[in-house]
C-alpha cells in the first residue's frame, strides 16, 4: 500500500507539474455537441503551448479554441502559483461575462472532492473574477469599460479579440499593460484576435511576423490547421452533403476545382473535404467574409478588397514573393556616407545599380515633423521596370531630405527623377537644382496665363492629374510592367482606396500613401523616359 501511495503521489505531482497533463486529467469543457469532454489540447493549442515567449501575438480563424486555452492556462497557474494575478479582457461586456461563466465551469469541474488539497478554495466570486484562497486571482474586463490594469501586476494578461476595441484604445491599453506584467520569466502578454482591417493590432501583427527585431512572436493559425477538423466536423459533413447535392451525389475532385481552389490544394495542401467547406461558407456568406474569417495567410486576412484601387490578390500574392532588401554589411562601405547611417532604417536597397543602366524615381516630400505625420519618400526603378531601392522616414527636414535625395540619385547611376511639386516639393527641386546642381530632373509642360507652353520642374498633382497617374501605377503593377519589392509600399497599396472619386490612404495612425505616390511618380519618370546626363 505505502508503494502505491507513493507511486500514486508521483503520478499526481507529474499532472500538477504540466499543464498540459493538468488539463486533460482536471479540467472539462463544453464540446461542439455541448457535452462536457476532459480538455485535450488540439494540436495548435499543443504548438503554442511549447512555442509561447513573454510577448507572444496571435492571427488565427474563428473558433480555434485559444480563448478556451487561455483560460484553462489561467486557471491552471493560479492554481500551482499562489499569489499570482491574471487578467483576461474583451471587446465586449456580453463576451467578458460569458468568459467568466466559463472560468467558472472549469473551476467546479475540477476534482475538488477527490484532492481536496489540490484546489485552492474561492474566497470571493463576482462580475469581476475569481479571487482563490491562496491568494491568486483571475480577473476579466472589457476594452473602454474601467481601467482593470492600472496599479496591477499581473503574470499573464490575454487580450481577446484585440482587433475588436475601439482603434483609439488599442495602443493605450497595451502601454498601460506591459509595465504591468511581472518582473519574472515566466510572466506573459498573449494578444489574440480575427483580423479587423488596419489597425493598431494589424501594425504590431504584421511587424511580428515579418521582423526580425521584434520583441513579438507571431502566431499564424489558418483555416487549414488541424483543429478545424475535428472542432467544424458537423460543418464540414454539412459542406459535402450540399456539394454532392448539387454534383449528382459525387464528391468534389480535382476536375471540380476552380482556378482559386486549385491554388489552394495544389500549394497551401487543401483537402478536398476542406475546399467544400470553403465553397459552401461562401456560398452562404461571401469570399470576402471567408477571408477575413478563415484566413490561408496574414494578408489574406487583413485584405479590404472592396474600395481597394489596387487588385488586392495581386499585392497579397507580390507580398508573399518579395526578396529581403541586401544585407547592411555587404553594402555599407559602398554607399555615400550620407546615406549609410539609414540603411536597412529608412533606406531599403533590394539590386545594386549596373553600370550604364537608365534609372528612374520618384519623390513624395513632407515637413519631416515626426509623429504620426507623413513620410518623405523616395522609390527607384530601373528601365525594365524593377525596383531597385525605397527610402522614407518622417523625421528628416526638407534641406536634409534634399541631400539624401541627391546621393541615391547620383548612387543609381545619376537617375532621372520625378519630384511631386505641389506644397514642399517646390523647395525640395530648388535645392536639388541650385544648391546641388541635379540635373537629370523631370520637366512638366504647362501653359501659362498668356496661353503660352512653359517647362516647370516636377509634377502638379491636381483633381485631373492625380487620377491620370494613379491609373498608370494600377496598369503598370497589375499588368507586371512593374516589380515591387517594398513591403511598406505594398501595404500601402492595399489601403489605397477611391472613396467617391477621392483618392487616398484610410486615415490613422500609421496608415500612409507616400510610398504609393513615390511610385507614381517613379513610373511618369519611366513614361517620360528622358535622360538630361550622359552615364
Amino acid at each position: 500500500m505505502v508503494v502505491k501511495k507513493k507511486s500514486n503521489s508521483k503520478a499526481l505531482q507529474k499532472v500538477m507539474d504540466d499543464f498540459r497533463l493538468f488539463a486533460k486529467n482536471f479540467i472539462k469543457i463544453i464540446d461542439n455537441n455541448g457535452e462536457s469532454v476532459p480538455f485535450i489540447l488540439n494540436p495548435e493549442q499543443e504548438q503554442f503551448t511549447k512555442e509561447m515567449t513573454k510577448y507572444n501575438v496571435i492571427l488565427k480563424g474563428r473558433q480555434i479554441g485559444f480563448t478556451t486555452w487561455s483560460l484553462a492556462y489561467m486557471l491552471y497557474s493560479a492554481t500551482t502559483k499562489p499569489d499570482t494575478s491574471y487578467l483576461i479582457m474583451t471587446h465586449h461586456n456580453k463576451v467578458t461575462q460569458s468568459l467568466l461563466k466559463k472560468i467558472k465551469k472549469m473551476y467546479k469541474s475540477l476534482p475538488h472532492d477527490k484532492y481536496p488539497e489540490l484546489f485552492p478554495k474561492l474566497e470571493l466570486n463576482n462580475r469581476d473574477g475569481l479571487y482563490m484562497s491562496n491568494g491568486s486571482n483571475i480577473m476579466v474586463s472589457t476594452a473602454g469599460g474601467e481601467d482593470s490594469i492600472s496599479g496591477n501586476t499581473f503574470e499573464l494578461i490575454h487580450f481577446s479579440e484585440m482587433a475588436k476595441y475601439p482603434n483609439e484604445a488599442q495602443e493605450e491599453i497595451m502601454a498601460t499593460a506591459i509595465p504591468a506584467l511581472a518582473k519574472n520569466p515566466n510572466s506573459k502578454i498573449i494578444v489574440e484576435s480575427t483580423a479587423m482591417g488596419y489597425n493598431f493590432y494589424q501594425d504590431l501583427f504584421m511587424k511580428a511576423y515579418r521582423g526580425k527585431e521584434s520583441v513579438w512572436k507571431a502566431f499564424f493559425f489558418s483555416w487549414l490547421s488541424e483543429a478545424y477538423h475535428k472542432q467544424f466536423k458537423h460543418s464540414f459533413d454539412e459542406s459535402e452533403t450540399w456539394f454532392k447535392l448539387h454534383n449528382k451525389g459525387a464528391r468534389m475532385s480535382k476536375k471540380d476545382l476552380e482556378h482559386d481552389e486549385k491554388i489552394l490544394h495544389e500549394k497551401y495542401g487543401a483537402t478536398f473535404r476542406q475546399l467544400m467547406f470553403r465553397r459552401y461558407y461562401i456560398e452562404t456568406n461571401s469570399l470576402e467574409k471567408f477571408m477575413r474569417e478563415f484566413p490561408t495567410t496574414p494578408h489574406e486576412a487583413f485584405a479590404e478588397s472592396n474600395k481597394a484601387v489596387f487588385d488586392t490578390k495581386k499585392i497579397i500574392e507580390r507580398l508573399q514573393n518579395v526578396i529581403e532588401p541586401l544585407p547592411t554589411n555587404e553594402i555599407y562601405d559602398e554607399l555615400p556616407e550620407i546615406l549609410q547611417p539609414y540603411i536597412n532604417k529608412n533606406l531599403f536597397i533590394y539590386h545594386m545599380p549596373k553600370r550604364g543602366m537608365r534609372m528612374y524615381a520618384g519623390v513624395d516630400v513632407a515637413s519631416g515633423s515626426g509623429g504620426d505625420n507623413d513620410n518623405s519618400t523616395m522609390s527607384v526603378y530601373n528601365a525594365e521596370g524593377q525596383q531597385m531601392a525605397s527610402f522614407y522616414a518622417n523625421d528628416i527636414p526638407v534641406y536634409e531630405f534634399a541631400k539624401i535625395v541627391d546621393s541615391i540619385g547620383r548612387f543609381f547611376n545619376y537617375a532621372f527623377i520625378c519630384v511631386e511639386r505641389n506644397g514642399l516639393g517646390i523647395p525640395l527641386l530648388e535645392r536639388l537644382r541650385k544648391e546641388m546642381g541635379y540635373m537629370n530632373l523631370l520637366k512638366q509642360k504647362i501653359f501659362n496665363e498668356k496661353g503660352k507652353k512653359k517647362l516647370q520642374l516636377g509634377f502638379q498633382t491636381t483633381n485631373t492629374t492625380k487620377p491620370i497617374l494613379i491609373e498608370d501605377m494600377k496598369e503598370n503593377f497589375e499588368l507586371g510592367m512593374i516589380n515591387i519589392e517594398c513591403v511598406q509600399t505594398l501595404e500601402e497599396m492595399k489601403i489605397y482606396q477611391d472613396n467617391n472619386g477621392k483618392l487616398g490612404n484610410k486615415r490613422g495612425t500609421n496608415l500612409h500613401d507616400d510610398l504609393v505616390i513615390a511610385t507614381a511618380m517613379a513610373i511618369q519618370a519611366m513614361k517620360q523616359g528622358k535622360y538630361y546626363v550622359d552615364i
